[in-house]
Order: C-alpha cells, then structure tokens, then sequence
C-alpha cells in the first residue's frame, strides 16, 4: 500500500532505522547509497534531491558497495536525460531528478530511454506546468505529459511511501528493463517533513543487489550490440510492436518487486491501495497526497453522512492497474476521480478517463475483468491545481455531490476555487489524532520561521518520539512577505491531511501586522497558546497593541498569550555571521515554543537536558555553517525561552467593557473561515 503498513507480530529482517525527514530527503538517502551516480539538472521542486546527491559526492560519500559516487550537472533538462541515458548504456546504475518543465524538456529523451530498455530511475516532484501562469508547486500535469513515453510510474502519497517506492522501481527497472519513475508532490511531498523508517543499508545490498552484477554494460567492447538504429518500413514496427512482451510483464513485475518489499521490512505496497472498501458504496479514486487527505475524512463522512464511503489510491498508473480497479469499485453506486490537472481538449480528465476504459472492458466483458452489466456513476473533479489548498471539508462536498443529495450534481467539479463547477465546503471536522497539537506561524519570508518549523518537527519526531508532519507555504515571491508554517505533532496515530491547518492550538505572530492583515486567530482552539514579536517592554503595553477583536477572543475562549522582541534577541545573538540576523528571529521562536508549550513538562525533561537535545536538530541544519553558528543559535534559542513574558488573566480582565464590545462586533465581521484569510 503507498500509505505503508508494518504489520505485526511477524518480525521482519529490515525495519527501518526511525527517523524524520522531508520528500527530498528520503530520496536523497537511499539514491546516495542505492546508486553509482546522477546526471541532473533539477529545478524546483527536485531541486534539493539534487543539492543532497551532490553535497555526498562533495564529501566523498560512498554507496552500500563502497563506490564513489559520481555526480554531473549538464545544461539542460534534455541533457541530463542523455547523460543518463548512456550512463546507463555503460552499465551504470544511474538516477536523475525533476519537475515541471524540466520533464516536460526531457520527453524527447525519454521515449529514447525506454526504447533502448534501460533501468533506470526518474524522481519526480510533481509540479505544475506553465500552462496560465508560472507555478512552482504541486500539479500532475507534467506527470501526465509524458505518460505516453514507456516508463512505469508510481505515486507516493506520503514521505516513508516516497522513499520505499523509490527502491521499489528501482527493483521493478532492473528486472523488467523498463525504466521508472517515482513521484512524489511538489513541496507537499518533497518540503513536508514527517516520520518514517529510512532503509538499512543492508536492506539495499539485499533487496537490489550489487549494480556491478545486476546492470548490463550495452557498451561492452567484447560483447558488441548495436543500439540505436535506424529503421525503415520493413522492420520499425516489427519491433515497436515487439515491445510489447516487456509491457505485457510488468505489472506482475511491479508485484512480485513489492511483495518482496514486503517480506523484507514488513511495509506493504499494491498496485492500487483499497481503504474502507469492503463495503463501500461509494469511492473517492486519487493519486498522491490528496488520496491521504480523502482517507484523512472517511470515518468524518460515514459518521456524519451515514454513507459507506471509500478511497482507492492509485499507486502505479503506468501501468494503469484496471483489473484491480473495477474488482475495487465494481460494487459502488457512484465513485468521484480528483486529479492535480485539468485538460479540457480531452473526453474527461487523464485519471477520469483511465478509470471510465477500465469500467468499459469489464461491460465488454474483456478477459481478467469482472464482468459488469451496470458500472457506477463517474464523477470528475479537478483540485490542488498549484498546490490550491484541499482540505477534509472539500472531501465531504465531494462525497455530497456524489450522491446527488441536492439534486444538482455536478459530473464535473473543481474545488476551493470560485467558479460555477466549485462545491461548496459546509462542514470542516477535526479529522487529526486523539491528542494531536498543531502549530499554525504567520511570519514573513526570510524570517527564517520554516527552517524553525523543521527544527520543531525533527525535535519532536526523533527526541520526544512523537509523530509529525510539518509544511510550509512555500511561494517563489515570499521573501519579506507574509508567509505561513504549518505543524502538527500527536502520540499517536498517522496525520493523513496534506493542508493548510483548520485546527490549532499555538499561533505565533512574527509580523505583528499581521493582525490588521485577516484574522490569524481563526481556527484557534480553546485554552490554546498566541506568541506575538513584540518591542513593547512590559505584558501590559504589549495588551494594550492588539486590536479589540484580538482581546475579545484571546479573553473569551481562554487564550494563554506571550511576547517577545525576537529581534533584540537575534541582534544579541547572531556573533558569528551579521548577515544571519534576520532568520535568527525564527530560532528565538525555537526557544519561545519550548517554554510555553507542554512538551518539556510532559516529557519531565530539566531545562539543562531540554537544551542538550536541541543541540542536536540545529547541528542537523546549522552545522555545515561551523560550530560558531550553531552555538549562536543555541543562544538565541535559551533567550527566546528565558525571556518570554506572559501577559496574564489579571491584566487581560482589567480591558474595559466597551473595548470588549466593540472587539465582538469586530470578531462577528471577520471571515471564520481560515481560507478566508489568503497571503
């Protein structure tokens, strides 16, 4: 399944070692030891898969059969993909890494790759393309512009999904001779940190084998072959057709290649992952993260709706798993397709249409199909277009629009977005973990607040064991503008949503403009935490800043508020590099999360042990920038933590009543919707 499950009590030889990371770290680690190199010219958002696989052979990394690893940086897109295309031809085990565009650059290559069957792995940051405006965030439609070219291509929908499937097609490559690619979503894959099992390196040597023994060397002077003809009328379609038997095995490949995953680490991958299927009458059919955010909201539908609701995840679209497909979906009344693209010149949408043709052969009664007389309903929606925010309550439209409960449903739909074909969002659950605790930072770009974010996530994820998932709001325009983080941590349980968070506990404000900006308190829980930069000197000046609408809610939902001038302390702080200053505002934040919220205490941790183990998380980020930066953060950090100030109920009662009157009729005009509050 690409949402992995470790089941138990069997044991399993390669568990994982326990760690966090993002999308691009968890390529970057098992390409660095998987491979013998990479030709690559990645662009956002691959661009730190290639930075990582660089920086190894920099430092002279070697791979899990003690190679050097050889690292080139070609001009293009286009010849990157030739690069590895004779990398290949030599025998080499090779990777490359992209996204947008850059795919799009390298097709003509592509269909050259896969003619000549060279295994060979492709890791995509799906992103999407230029086709209205330049977007450097998640999209399929690049994905989708070279589905045509004869590679196997799988999605992960999760950072452990990414990393395992990259092993996987590379298995499934060098036993199929047919290239693959593994993608992930732009920046909600490859920039969303969270928990997962990195691969031992014995499970590498093991599972793939030595690239020395397991790679044919096309140029082998004592075993001439002739690659690359031409050929005419005669013999081209001879051989096109040919190829057939290599496509006609794959998809038992792809199995037999996750099956054997599988035995070794306990983690289980299908062509298609069924969630709640069994008795579903209705589906939800996606690929990527926005198959977690629909099972993320499941159990809120069949609770509320009362419906038997499922997801089905499409795991390997190329080859297209239909067999599997209609065996899953052959029972419901209707399914509703959402894909990260819309191309209006086809019949329906690339994924839509898929699925209809798979319905279509099992009416037909095509053999390996389940023969049907009657096929569900078909609904196709487009949503996350440009990493467009899609959230559980979208998930619920969906499955509203689906059974027709107003009588105007929609067969194509788009969400959050306002347009005609748009469903409305009625309800928002809180479909987190029991226990969970969410962090949403308003900050400006440059702040230095996502580099704290991750920070706090691999705190939280490595020393206090929790599980996270941490993500920015990346935009290619944000520095000095605002910005938001996003983070949430629980005990237990898995976090399936990929969005901008509706529920939190803890708002810090970097910009204290912020809150004449929207309302940055929405979503706010009950007795949850608001941290505020602050030049003001005393907790009852810094009360006396907000604006009415501010003191009405922090007073009347229990709201513990804090402050501090996170600049001074950066200034005090930053010795080693002045031109640091800036981003170590988001350090001092570090230490202010510490202090006020309730991990340390929960963990019974002392402050000495506390800031021993921050030690560690800033050595990860800082440490490359010397001993001297990373105490300088230390610093700024047991600062933030020391001088916090609280601004107490005394003082938050003391408000007159007429400035409390005139912040709820403030509060009463302000959006209540978080996507309401658009920077």
């Amino acid at each position: 399944m690409a949402t992995p499950k470790a089941e138990q009590p069997q044991a399993f030889p390669y568990p994982g070692i326990p760690g966090t990371g993002d999308g691009s770290d968890a390529i970057s680690y098992v390409e660095t030891r998987a491979t013998d190199g990479a030709a690559a010219y990645p662009i956002t958002s691959s661009t730190i898969m290639g930075q990582l696989f660089q920086i190894a052979v920099a430092n002279g990394f070697k791979n899990v059969w003690g190679q050097d690893l050889a690292w080139m940086e070609l001009e293009s897109e286009h010849s990157a993909a030739s690069a590895c295309e004779g990398f290949a031809l030599a025998g080499g085990r090779v990777t490359n890494f992209t996204s947008g565009q850059g795919l799009i650059l390298m097709k003509e290559v592509l269909y050259i790759i896969s003619g000549k069957k060279l295994p060979q792995v492709l890791n995509v940051g799906a992103r999407a393309l230029t086709s209205q405006s330049l977007n450097v965030h998640a999209g399929h439609d690049d994905v989708m512009g070279v589905s045509d070219v004869g590679w196997g291509i799988l999605f992960g929908n999760c950072v452990q999904a990414n990393a395992d499937l990259c092993l996987i097609s590379r298995h499934v490559a060098e036993r199929s001779f047919i290239p693959m690619m593994n993608v992930q979503d732009g920046f909600l894959g490859t920039h969303t940190i969270e928990n997962l099992n990195y691969p031992e390196d014995e499970l590498i040597r093991e599972y793939l084998g030595d690239p020395r023994i397991m790679m044919r060397r096309v140029f082998d002077t004592d075993y001439p072959l002739q690659v690359g003809v031409v050929q005419n009328q005669d013999a081209y379609m001879q051989g096109k057709i040919g190829q057939r038997f290599f496509y006609d095995k794959l998809p038992g490949q792809i199995q037999q290649s996750m099956d054997e995953f599988y035995r070794l680490t306990g983690r289980r991958y299908d062509l298609i992952e069924n969630v709640q299927m069994d008795d579903a009458e209705y589906a939800i059919i996606a690929m990527g993260t926005l198959s977690e955010t629909a099972v993320s909201a499941i159990d809120s539908v069949r609770d509320v709706l009362g419906v038997k609701i499922g997801v089905v995840n499409i795991v390997s679209y190329r080859p297209f798993p239909a067999e599997a497909l209609v065996s899953a979906i052959k029972n419901c009344k209707g399914v509703s397709v959402i894909e990260r693209c819309d191309i209006p010149t086809m019949v329906d949408n690339p994924l839509t249409t898929d699925v209809e043709a798979a319905l279509a052969k099992a009416v037909m009664g095509i053999d390996g199909f389940d023969k049907l007389t009657t096929i569900p309903y078909v609904c196709s929606g487009a949503a996350g277009l440009g990493s467009r925010d899609t959230t559980p309550g979208h998930i619920i439209s969906v499955v509203r629009n689906m059974m027709n409960l107003d009588g105007k449903r929609k067969r194509f739909f788009t969400l959050a977005i306002d347009h005609p074909t748009a469903l409305e969002v009625i309800e928002e659950p809180d479909v987190r973990p029991p226990g969970s605790f969410s962090v949403r930072a308003h900050s400006v770009g440059g702040y230095g607040t996502i580099t704290t974010n991750k920070i706090i996530a691999s705190m939280l994820g490595d020393i206090f064991n929790f599980k996270v998932q941490a993500a920015p709001k990346y935009g290619s325009e944000k520095k000095g503008l605002p910005t938001n983080t996003y983070l949430t941590v629980t005990p237990v349980g898995k976090i399936l949503t990929h969005c901008e968070l509706q529920q939190v506990e803890f708002v810090p404000l970097m910009d204290p403009t912020t809150w004449f900006m929207g309302n940055p308190l929405v979503g706010l829980q009950d007795n949850g935490i608001v941290f505020q930069h602050t030049d003001e000197l005393t907790p009852e000046a810094l009360w006396d800043s907000l604006p009415p609408y501010a003191k009405y809610f922090i007073r009347e939902k229990n709201i513990n508020f804090y402050g501090v001038d996170t600049i001074e302390i950066a200034r005090e702080s930053c010795r080693s590099d002045v031109s640091l200053i800036q981003r170590f505002q988001g350090i001092v934040l570090l230490g202010v999360f510490l202090r006020v919220t309730p991990f340390r205490e929960k963990a019974g941790m002392s402050k000495e042990d506390l800031f021993k183990s921050v030690r560690k998380p800033l050595t990860k980020y800082f440490g490359k920038r010397g001993e001297k930066v990373v105490e300088d953060n230390l610093q700024a950090a047991q600062r933030g933590y020391d001088r916090v100030m609280e601004v107490t109920r005394d003082i938050m009662n003391a408000t007159p009543p007429e400035v409390l009157a005139e912040g709820k009729v403030e509060w009463d005009a302000k959006g209540k919707d978080v996507n309401a509050f658009f920077i």
